[in-house]
Formats: C-alpha cells, structure tokens, sequence
C-alpha cells in the first residue's frame, strides 16, 4: 500500500452502473476536456504563477484529447500501481503550497517514491479503485498526502485549508465524468 500513514486525506465514491472491466476502461480513456470543473480551477491554481510572471505551460489542444493519466504521469506524476482493472494509483512528491517554483520531483520508480524522505516536501498518492456491487461497480477515489517533516505538514495545513473545496470538487467532476464516459461505452 502506498503512504499507509498520511497527514491529509480526501475521499470521494460513486456507484456506476456498468461492468467493472468497462468503468476501468473509461477510467484509463477519460480526457481532461471531460472533466467540467477541471480547466477552471486549474486556470485558477496556476494564477499566482502567471501574475509572479511565471506562467506554466498550459495543456496544448493535444493534451487536451489524451488520456488525463498520460498526462498527469507526463506532467511530474509516477504510475505506482495498477491492478488489473481494480486499482490504479499514481504519487507525486512536491512543494505544492509554493505559488511559484513548485514543479514536482522527478522520480524513477515506485520504490524511489516510497524511499523519498528529504525534508520540505509533501508526497501525495490518488487512487482510483473498483469494486463489484451488484450490476455495476463503485469507483472510489483517495488523496492521501504525507508531509516529510514539521515544517512541511505545517506550510501544507495552510494551502490544504485554501485548495480542499476545489479538489473535491475534482475529484467529484472526475467520477461524474467517468460515468458518463463509461455508460457512453456500454
């Protein structure tokens, strides 16, 4: 399991009344655009950059149209896990309180991810995860976010306090958006 202890959590879950194996499918296929609250509260995250004149490079019409997953894992994001179409989970290691400068830590393999320790950094694992109930399945998205020392947990306590209501509103527009994409499929 990955950060089986963690600082800050969220979790989100929503019945779908398709197969299993097909919600997974929708999962690994969704796009950004399919995810109605996604460009806006990302519009506004990356606001304190460009008014430092410090703008991110924004998602291209390309990245747009390719699997959000791709483009999370191509953006700073490691696939640490994904278990035949019950689980997949991704983590990311960074400064993610900091308006500007916070491009996350490049790491190799899961391993490195589970192993990173260096203090003043937060290491965050989201999970989608699929189980069977009745006709269909329950898709159940966690955050869990593990802060490296005091200081850190301390600086991310703050910015948690500010992001939370947004990121759950993701992580809700995420699961309704993989129920419409798997119910189109069906």
């Amino acid at each position: 399991m990955f950060l089986p202890s963690w600082d800050f959590s969220e979790v989100h879950s929503r019945y779908i009344p398709v197969p299993r194996r097909k919600v997974f499918v929708a999962i690994r296929s969704l796009t950004a655009r399919e995810i109605r609250l996604l460009p806006p509260l990302l519009w506004l995250r990356r606001l304190p950059a460009r008014l430092a004149g410090r703008p991110r490079p924004t998602a291209s019409k390309k990245d747009r149209e390719r699997p959000i997953l791709d483009v999370v894992e191509h953006g700073g994001f490691l696939l640490l896990d994904a278990d035949e179409e019950r689980e997949i989970v991704a983590g990311v290691v960074g400064k993610f309180w900091r308006p500007v400068q916070n491009d996350p830590v490049r790491l190799p393999s899961a391993s490195a991810f589970l192993a990173f320790d260096e203090p003043g950094y937060a290491k965050a694992a989201v999970n989608f995860r699929l189980e069977d109930e009745g006709e269909g399945c329950r898709v159940t998205t966690e955050t869990r976010i593990l802060a490296t020392d005091a200081a850190a947990r301390t600086k991310f306590a703050r910015y948690w306090r500010l992001i939370r209501p947004g990121s759950g509103l993701i992580r809700r527009s995420w699961l309704r958006a993989i129920a419409r994409r798997a119910r189109r499929r069906t």
